[in-house]
This record gives C-alpha cells, sequence and structure tokens, in this order.
C-alpha cells in the first residue's frame, strides 16, 4: 500500500515538507493507539534475529540510520516499525539551521536523495531533553561540530556532545564524513582523526569511572569516496585508538552514471540511495577483508531490498542501516529483511 498509494502523494511535495508532516502524522496515529497495530504488523521478534556487539544486545541488526529523527524527537514510535536499533543525530554542541533551503532533492529515477542540509539541529542539550524519555529501543548518538567551529577546535565539540548524551544512548558516532559541513572531512585524515577519538576514548574512561559504569562504544563513520590508502588508514586509527567499529558509508559526492536530470544531478550535496550500494558494499568489503574482521561494521548505503542487506552481511557488514531504503520502500522494508535473515538462518 505504501508504494501504490501513500509514497505517490507525498512525493508530489517538497521533501523536507514532508519529512515533519510524517513525523507529526507517526506522533499523531501512536498517540491514538496505533503505536500496538503498528508492531503487529512489522514487528519480527525471533532469536535468530539477536545480535550481541560492543556488550550490547541487539534484537535485531537493522537499524534506523542517523539523520532521520536528528532531535531523538520520534525514536519511540519509529521503533515501533521494527528497528533494532535507532541513531539520532547528528547533533552539534549550538542549535544551527544548517544550509540555506532548498537543501533537500529526491532522484526518483534513481531511487536516491542528495541533500546538503548541513548538521541542522535543536542542539545537542534540547535532544538530552527529549532522550529523558524511557526508551524502547537501542540509541546509538551521532556527534559532530558546529559549522563555525574551526577544526583545530573540533574536538571541543565533539566532547561537549559526548558529556551532553553519555547517560542517555548506548553507543555514539562520530561523524567527520558529511560533504555538507565546509572542511569537515579533513578531520578524516589520519593525525587529526587519531587525535580527536583518543581524546573521545579518554573522556569515556573518565566519565564511566565517575558515574560507576562502563564506557560506551565509539563508532567512526567514514566517507564512501576514501581511496583504498585511506581505508587502509582507517584501519590502522581503529586499531591504533581501539574504538569499538566503523560504520561505513556515509553520502557520497560522486554522481556517477545517474538517470536523473541534468539540473538535480548537478545539485551539491551528499547522494544517498541506490546508486551508492554497490560503493558502500565495497568498503565494507575492504574493511573487513583488510582488518582480517578485527572490529565490527555496521553497514548503510543503497539498501533497498533484503538482498540488499543481505549483501552487506556476506561483505562483512555485522549490522545495518536504512535511510534512503525506507523513504522509497517504507516500513515493510524493515520486515522483509528480518524474515529474509531468519530464512536464511534456517537453510
Amino acid at each position: 500500500m505504501y508504494k501504490q498509494l501513500i509514497r505517490p502523494i507525498l512525493f508530489l511535495i517538497d521533501p523536507e515538507r514532508v519529512h515533519h508532516f510524517i513525523f507529526k502524522t507517526i506522533r499523531f496515529f501512536s498517540s491514538l493507539g496505533f503505536a500496538g497495530i503498528f508492531r503487529a504488523i512489522y514487528l519480527v521478534n525471533d532469536p535468530r534475529l539477536e545480535r550481541e556487539l560492543f556488550g550490547l544486545k541487539f534484537k535485531n541488526p537493522v537499524g534506523l540510520a542517523a539523520g532521520f529523527d536528528k532531535d531523538a524527537k520520534l525514536y519511540n514510535e519509529l521503533s515501533d516499525f521494527g528497528f533494532g536499533f535507532i541513531e539520532i543525530g547528528t547533533l552539534t554542541p549550538k542549535p544551527q539551521e544548517g544550509n540555506p533551503k532548498k537543501r533537500l532533492f529526491r532522484l526518483k529515477k534513481d531511487q536516491a536523495i542528495i541533500n546538503r542540509m548541513g548538521f541542522n539541529n535543536k542542539g545537542v542539550f534540547d535532544a538530552v531533553e527529549n532522550l529523558k524519555k524511557r526508551h524502547r529501543v537501542l540509541i546509538g548518538g551521532n556527534i559532530g561540530k558546529n559549522k563555525v567551529t574551526p577544526n583545530e577546535l573540533a574536538a571541543k565539540d565533539y566532547l561537549i556532545c559526548f558529556d551532553a548524551l553519555f547517560d542517555h544512548v548506548d553507543y555514539f558516532v562520530v561523524n567527520v564524513s558529511s560533504p555538507n559541513t565546509p572542511g569537515l572531512r579533513e578531520l578524516q585524515d589520519r593525525e587529526p582523526l587519531t587525535a580527536l577519538l583518543k581524546e573521545l576514548k579518554k573522556e569515556n574512561t573518565k566519565l564511566a569511572k565517575a558515574k560507576d559504569s562502563k564506557p560506551k562504544p565509539i563508532l567512526l563513520k567514514i566517507a564512501p569516496d576514501l581511496t583504498n590508502d585511506q581505508l587502509l588508514d582507517i584501519i590502522g586509527i581503529v586499531q591504533d585508538t581501539d574504538i569499538d567499529g566503523v560504520i561505513a558509508t556515509n553520502t557520497t559526492i560522486a554522481r556517477n552514471n545517474l538517470k536523473s536530470d541534468i539540473l538535480l544531478k548537478e545539485e551539491t550535496g551528499g547522494l544517498s540511495g541506490r546508486p551508492l550500494g554497490n560503493r558502500s558494499t565495497e568498503v565494507i568489503r575492504f574493511l573487513s577483508q583488510k582488518s582480517n574482521k578485527a572490529f565490527p561494521i555496521i553497514g548503510v548505503g543503497g539498501i533497498h531490498s533484503a538482498e540488499d542487506a543481505l549483501e552487506k552481511l556476506d561483505a562483512g557488514a555485522d549490522l545495518v542501516q536504512l535511510y534512503t531504503g525506507f523513504i522509497y520502500e517504507g516500513p515493510a522494508l524493515i520486515k522483509r529483511i528480518n524474515k529474509a535473515i531468519i530464512k536464511r538462518s534456517i537453510n
């Protein structure tokens, strides 16, 4: 019903406006008691789906990627569609509007999206207030820096977000790979990235000791546009800093073999969706093989079917995340992936 009836109507409207409309609609129906209906339709509970990684137990390996619920407004309601975990953010210390509109574009012929949102969010402390509700799902906190913060002071921004979220999320994701904040991807270089991750690891240990709790898992989200040499550097950095894993990948600045109109293709920003699928899988496979599967990988990028998700898992991903596929395929995609994983475990 989603693809035949609901999506064609939603796709007539500006994508950013639709995003806010969907949030209001989901919240409205959940408040009327539809949450139980959503769970009955979409949720798959089966012990064969459970995964244990970096000390956390995931009910299933299909998560929602960062960018959809930036300000942690709807994580409980979204979990009713069957997600095993939800990543909020990217959050920055101070609220920021992001880049000027229009900044979100559908490439329908390619089943893709280009965004140049620019870390628009209400700030980490607003999200913390939203996170004080009881979580029904594992939550990841994706953190970044404010646009006006120079790279040499970036660590301070990441530490502010880390400290604020420590008591409220289950794991952290360090985002240095968005193409929409000027200069951010320079932090992926070996020296600044190693320094940043070591600072966060140090803070993690300090906070855990002060609160008599365990340190929180820290993952690194990387770009798909890195060369093989740069990916080898990433493997070295993960091992040198002893962080807990990698999310592969963020959006791409490449525009290869797109079918959409030239004006759409030339929009600046990060491309997500089907055209990213092969490259993100290549990155997952490279990291997994070259590191001898030394750390967990969360695979994201171009997952529009159960087969796409299985391909990521076969390449070396331990968990997968959806974003653009969720928009194009609807919530039934989560159930299809989980059912396919169960079916494979039987055969």
